[in-house]
């Protein structure tokens, strides 16, 4: 498995963080884009929320 991204903003709700990471899913496949293997939220040390996701290896 790859490296993890981390998108660059963090969330104050989970609720934020999770819209996030399903319109990134849903986005990459609707325009024709190489999704990412898998994509998901994470709860920073500080209880903030963000999300990550990993490339596919080629």
């Amino acid at each position: 498995m790859g490296r993890w991204v981390y998108w660059a903003k963090l969330y104050n709700s989970h609720f934020q963080a999770r819209c996030l990471a399903t319109r990134m899913r849903e986005d990459w496949w609707l325009y024709g884009y190489d999704c990412p293997e898998e994509v998901e939220v994470f709860r920073s040390r500080k209880g903030r929320y963000g999300v990550r996701y990993v490339w596919k290896k080629k």
